[in-house]
């Protein structure tokens, strides 16, 4: 299963190769209860199914983030892909709670040398935005929303523009 997990810059720092140990810990995916929201929505292609996954991935970051203000203040995502027996979805039954996103799952880690697939990250300029959004400005939120995680390749985690 293709997981979009999380992470933080400083997380992606310790890391002494394009592998990572996965904790218990919580990700997102394409789930079968977003697909099925999506579709209802008339989106059936999975690649945009991810890419909303990912964005909730990109939320969560956030929170990392706000909860430890040493690292730097950018958004951190990295796909990776882990056997399906690994992973439980969290919304799975529908009765889910409000703050859980459909795309929600949980890793039963630890499970180590998980192969990252890529990194997406926020451009360095995003940090302003950031800032402001932890003192509580809206427009800030909005300029966030809007702004594109950056795409990088494994080989290329520790050249991550700061």
């Amino acid at each position: 299963m293709r997981l979009y997990v999380p992470v933080t810059l400083a997380e992606l720092d310790a890391l002494t190769g394009p592998t990572l140990t996965l904790e218990s810990r919580g990700a997102h995916a394409a789930t079968p209860q977003l697909v099925a929201e999506l579709a209802a929505e008339g989106v059936d292609d999975l690649e945009e199914v991810e890419f909303v996954a990912q964005l909730a991935a990109a939320d969560d970051s956030l929170v990392l983030v706000a909860a430890d203000p040493a690292v730097p203040w950018l958004r951190a995502v990295v796909s990776v892909d882990v056997p399906d027996v690994s992973v439980r979805v969290l919304a799975a039954d529908g009765a889910s709670d409000d703050e859980l996103a459909p795309s929600a799952v949980h890793v039963d880690g630890p499970l180590t040398g998980v192969r990252i697939v890529c990194a997406h990250v926020d451009e360095p300029e995003a940090a302003s935005d950031i800032q402001a959004v932890m003192g509580g400005d809206d427009d800030a939120i909005e300029r966030l929303a809007d702004r594109d995680l950056l795409w990088y390749d494994a080989t290329e985690l520790s050249a991550i523009p700061r």
